[in-house]
């Protein structure tokens, strides 16, 4: 294929899969399936590694990341992004509805927005491109996000129709939407990490992460609100957002014109009810008014502009008495109290139970049996103790009490320097502990052993089946069927189950071994660098502290993993019977030492490679992939739009300055 036929393709192929993320991500009306998605973006990937002249800033294949962004630059906004008055009564709002008919007359419409629970963010387009992605910050000045913002599928990289300004600014949301929440809490979980709070707090995290790939597949989502400019070619603001609908961008379906405050109570009204079953969190309602010229007049505050405001809700509680408090033990062994309540209905369903956090959070609490307690939903997947109503205590109630030995084996709990839960270190005979790691063991992004849920594993378990992971190892189909509620069939299944995995790769073995702190990403990243179990096994905290995302906790706890009798006893086990801890030889064949002994800075845009792609590389050639400049640094390889500092450090230094095309050269000798 000639350059002119790769640039109609590549142009086609953008196009298409553009308008694919748009039905999929901001109308959710998907027109194709993911495997038929994924095989168009394949097809642009490698078409634009053959031409990589041909590749655009506006490419669809910017949004799956592969670049690091070490700090992210400070931009003063060109219009400050003020916050809103917030208000939590009708009162209040009846007041901001009277200070706007005093300046502007009785002569105008309010357009009503849900407020989403999320983060601010500024997109400036010029020429119908995406050139920078800012964070509130200060509201005077924020953080240049781009690179992370471009991983955003509902955010359009290139605006579609016609119509729209020059240059102009487009302002909304990011958040988290619940599923992919849970999904990303559940990992967390799996890796022995504390979960995240709410949605909120996640992708706040999520936002700032120095790695563009990493925050791809967190897979925020965005929508947005309002639009800025010199010389918009509307009068109005809800008129302007009909129009961004058509230039590509995700605007909110729930968005309402209303004639009065009548109208703008009996949307909160609606909302209230219905708020639970969006997808994502909201936690009030957003009420503006709607003519550009009627805003003008109204003017702005040092903090807030007077012709909006924002109704939010109280976070939904509800009052009932404490029963009695359970202390669960999960598979790293941490004690979570958990509150049994009288039922209540709360945000729609009916609460039994709520966190209570950790021993700190009972004594801030000084929470009792039989307290009047208040129960709060506000953010929180998971219902949560807010308060105790003391003037409902009853005399000589009793000061809970943390346990002091584990309420499943009876072992004496623990406490980790720095951290705030107790843990029962009796990890090889504490049933909760044995089970649980059992099921991340066999789990679908492990070992995938199908028919093998939790049930099944206490079944095994209490028949005295299986004591420890490698365990499932001398199963038998004669061993299992005896067991209630077991067919043959289902035998059978778990036994073929079981017997396939030996196939599974070496980072998926390595993750389903559930060592304290290395999720599913790390775990790659480790098989990668180690490339076998005995390599990795043998590491010291030193070298493992060189290995991208290992700090000194997560260090250590590797160490403590392959230094324990117990667990090495089963590792040898699970190498007897046939598992892999090793690359396989076709992934091995790409590795070489060639770079052993030198350390590399990438730093700029490449026309062949993503950022990820080239860290591989160097990884996989033994050398070692670092994130700043030093005198220790080897060499720099530099794309296009490096930064000058980064420039002028290595003159400083005397660090060499490569191409991509040298660095592939030197891998190639």
């Amino acid at each position: 294929m000639d350059k002119h036929e790769a640039e109609k393709e590549i142009n086609k192929l953008s196009e298409q899969i553009e308008a694919h993320n748009y039905n999929y991500y901001a109308l959710s009306k998907p027109s194709i399936s993911d495997f038929e998605f994924d095989k168009l973006l394949e097809r642009l990937i490698q078409l634009e590694k053959e031409h990589p002249d041909l590749v655009k800033p506006d490419s669809p294949t910017q949004r799956v990341g592969g670049f690091v962004t070490k700090e992210f630059k400070q931009v003063k906004h060109r219009y400050p992004m003020l916050s809103l008055a917030n208000t939590y009564s009708e009162e209040e709002l009846n007041d901001f509805d009277e200070r706007v008919r005093k300046v502007v007359g009785d002569d105008f419409e309010y357009c009503c927005e849900l407020k989403y629970d999320g983060l601010s963010i500024s997109l400036i387009y010029k020429n119908g491109i995406l050139q920078q992605a800012i964070t509130r910050g200060d509201g005077t000045q924020g953080d240049d996000i781009t690179t992370n913002a471009k991983t955003i599928r509902s955010i359009p990289l290139k605006l579609t129709g016609h119509g729209y300004p020059e240059e102009f600014e487009m302002r909304g949301e990011v958040y988290l939407p619940l599923k992919v929440f849970e999904k990303i809490n559940k990992e967390r979980e799996d890796a022995g990490d504390e979960p995240f709070a709410n949605p909120r707090n996640c992708a706040s995290g999520t936002l700032k992460m120095q790695d563009s790939a990493e925050v791809a597949r967190r897979k925020l989502d965005s929508t947005l609100y309002y639009i800025l400019g010199e010389s918009l070619p509307y009068n109005e603001h809800y008129e302007s957002l009909e129009h961004a609908k058509k230039w590509g961008f995700k605007i909110s379906e729930h968005t309402e014109l209303v004639k009065d405050m009548q109208g703008v109570h009996a949307f909160i009204a609606k909302w209230e009810k219905k708020r639970h079953d969006l997808p994502f969190d909201i936690d009030g309602i957003v009420i503006k008014v709607n003519s550009f010229r009627q805003q003008n007049m109204l003017g702005l505050t040092a903090k807030s502009p007077r012709w909006a405001v924002a109704f939010k809700y109280q976070a939904e509680k509800a009052s009932t008495t404490l029963n009695s408090i359970s202390f669960q033990v999960g598979r790293t062994g941490v004690v979570t109290p958990v509150a049994n309540l009288n039922p209540v209905l709360l945000a729609g369903t009916m609460v039994k139970r709520a966190t209570l956090h950790n021993a700190d959070n009972i004594k801030k609490l000084d929470i009792r049996l039989g307290d009047t307690v208040w129960v709060e939903k506000g953010g929180e997947i998971i219902p949560k103790i807010t308060e105790v109503d003391l003037s409902k205590r009853k005399p000589h109630s009793e000061v809970v009490e943390f346990p002091k030995h584990c309420p499943e084996c009876n072992a004496l709990l623990i406490r980790r320097e720095g951290e705030a839960g107790y843990v029962c270190p009796n990890d090889k005979n504490c049933p909760p502990q044995i089970k649980g790691k059992i099921e991340h063991f066999v789990a679908r992004r492990a070992m995938n052993i199908e028919s093998m849920g939790s049930e099944t594993i206490d079944l095994l378990f209490k028949a005295g089946l299986v004591h420890n992971i490698s365990d499932l190892y001398n199963l038998s189909a004669e061993k299992i069927i005896p067991l209630e509620r077991m067919a043959e069939k289902s035998a059978n299944n778990i036994i073929q189950g079981i017997e396939d995995s030996k196939n599974v790769p070496f980072e998926r073995v390595l993750f389903a071994l559930g060592i304290r702190h290395v999720g599913e990403t790390l775990a790659k990243k480790l098989a990668y660098h180690f490339k076998n179990l005995d390599s990795l096994e043998k590491a010291s905290q030193e070298q493992l502290l060189n290995v991208p995302d290992v700090g000194e906790i997560i260090a250590k706890s590797i160490v403590e993993n392959f230094s324990d009798p117990h667990q090495i006893k089963i590792i040898e086990v699970l190498r007897e019977k046939g598992l892999k801890f090793a690359l396989d030889e076709a992934e091995m064949a790409l590795f070489s030492n060639v770079l052993e002994g030198k350390s590399f800075v990438i730093s700029g845009v490449f026309a062949k490679h993503s950022r990820d792609e080239l860290v591989n590389l160097i990884e996989k050639n033994g050398g070692k992939h670092v994130g700043s400049i030093s005198a220790k640094t080897s060499y720099i390889v530099a794309g296009e739009n490096m930064g000058p500092a980064k420039a002028d450090k290595a003159k400083k230094l005397n660090i060499p300055l490569i191409t991509e095309d040298e660095f592939i050269k030197m891998i190639e000798k």
